[in-house]
């Protein structure tokens, strides 16, 4: 049987969907078969951020509506043959798929994969209960921002009502050089704060947000490296967390810093 992981956050705009997406990346590079489900019913982006969106025929709400077979709605990934993504609809009515219809769907392909990942919309409204419904386990993603630490809390006192075994955290647009100089939120308040335990840190990298919008993943740098250990972590249950404050170290680091605050 799969995990079937649901990623969700709370806040919008948080970087959820790419975390999913390169989740699913790097677990498929570790040898695992990954599927990617997109939840986000009318406002859904997965295809687009993977780069599958010219390849998408059929969608979930078409499994749903008995339109199509789970396989004819798959889409496999070109570059990582373990990967696959079950898209959603830019224009079907969300209100009348549910987290049974949903769950019955991943029961079809739970044997056939080892990794489920369910990309939960933002809000804590109907699509949150759609996406965590089927779930066994959720990844909370955050910035290190209140206002998104907040909403996130409140998400994982909802996931109390599910039956979501466990539950992990992950950091995502972590500054190093603003860590190191008191000007963000530090990793300890934040898990203090959340209560759960941290998963990964995903460094603030502006070319992830480019190579995304392109329908690209980042395959080597920082992030990179960030998702491998977050993979591992999820995989293992090992706790090597990325250093997002390394090159901001020492003299070359002191210099790094400064000079990035009029850059």
């Amino acid at each position: 049987m799969a995990r079937k992981i649901v990623v969700t956050s709370g806040k919008g705009g948080v970087g959820k969907t790419t975390v999913c997406a390169n989740l699913g990346v790097y677990l498929s590079r570790l040898g695992f078969r990954v599927v990617l489900l997109d939840v986000d019913i009318g406002l859904n982006n997965l295809d687009v951020i993977m780069g599958l969106e010219r390849q998408v025929i059929f969608d979930i709400t078409d499994v749903v509506a008995g339109k199509c077979r789970v396989r004819q709605a798959l889409v496999q990934d070109p570059t990582y043959p373990s990967l696959y993504l079950l898209p959603s609809s830019h224009t079907y009515a969300s209100s009348k798929i549910t987290g049974e219809h949903i769950k019955n769907v991943i029961d079809i392909i739970d044997h056939s994969f080892d990794y489920i990942l369910i990309d939960c919309p933002a809000g804590v409204e109907a699509g949150f209960n759609r996406a965590v419904f089927p779930a066994n386990e959720a990844l909370i993603v955050v910035t290190p921002h209140l206002s998104s630490i907040r909403d996130a809390d409140k998400v994982v006192g909802l996931l109390s009502e599910y039956d979501i075994e466990s539950k992990g955290l992950v950091i995502n647009r972590m500054r190093g050089d603003l860590l190191l100089s008191g000007e963000m939120m530090n990793i300890e308040s934040i898990v203090k704060a959340m209560a759960i335990p941290l998963l990964g840190v995903i460094p603030d990298d502006d070319s992830v947000g480019k190579m995304s919008s392109d329908g690209r993943i980042m395959t080597d740098g920082e992030s990179a490296r960030a998702f491998t250990l977050l993979s591992e972590n999820i995989h293992n249950g090992s706790k090597k967390i990325y250093d997002c404050t390394y090159k901001y170290r020492g003299l070359m680091g002191y210099l790094k810093r400064n000079i990035k605050k009029y850059v």
